[in-house]
């Protein structure tokens, strides 16, 4: 199981409480499983925790200045968004923007 932080979720709770955290700063500790570096001027982190099922078993936490390390275990903090659209078939859910990433 994850370990807990204080005010922090999992991502399964994440996924099932997003029309409630819409708008506010979540906190979610899991593992980087992937970085993609200057994708629509943002660094993408993915994030997961053990939690959560297929399709909604990662988060992606965006961010202009920091990144994280892939395999490292990191706090992410940021501000959720639901049902975001980049075009291109780019549809997210759920995606959390203004991402910082501490140990």
């Amino acid at each position: 199981p994850p370990a807990v932080i204080e005010g922090a979720y999992t991502i399964e709770e994440v996924y099932s409480k997003r029309s409630e955290l819409r708008g506010k700063l979540v906190k979610v500790r899991g593992k980087v499983v992937k970085v993609s570096d200057n994708i629509m001027d943002r660094t993408w982190v993915h994030i997961q925790d053990g939690t959560g099922s297929e399709g909604s078993d990662k988060l992606i936490f965006r961010s202009k200045s920091e990144s994280a390390v892939v395999g490292s275990v990191v706090i992410a903090e940021g501000v959720l968004e639901t049902d975001k659209d980049f075009g291109f078939g780019y549809f997210y859910p759920v995606i959390i923007e203004d991402s910082t990433f501490s140990k």
